[in-house]
């Protein structure tokens, strides 16, 4: 199972971002574990500067912006 994490203020970008994760996984048929990180010290500690940021099983692979479907399903492969 991933564990991802979507670290954000709560802004639409991050709420989209959190959206398309989850309909990403129920379409491949997956179970993850995702976690909504709102607290800036954590996203921080991340080394996250531009939010939304994703982390999946603790590696940053997204900063900035929402990401497009095809590279979401990259990080559920």
């Amino acid at each position: 199972m991933k564990d991802i994490k979507v670290l954000g203020s709560g802004c639409a970008n991050c709420r989209t971002t959190l959206k398309l994760i989850e309909e990403a996984a129920q379409a491949k048929g997956l179970a993850i574990k995702l976690e909504k990180v709102e607290d800036m010290a954590a996203i921080l500690g991340y080394g996250v500067m531009s939010t939304p940021g994703v982390v999946v099983d603790g590696k940053v692979v997204h900063m900035g912006g929402v990401p497009d479907r095809k590279k979401i399903e990259g990080w559920l492969a």
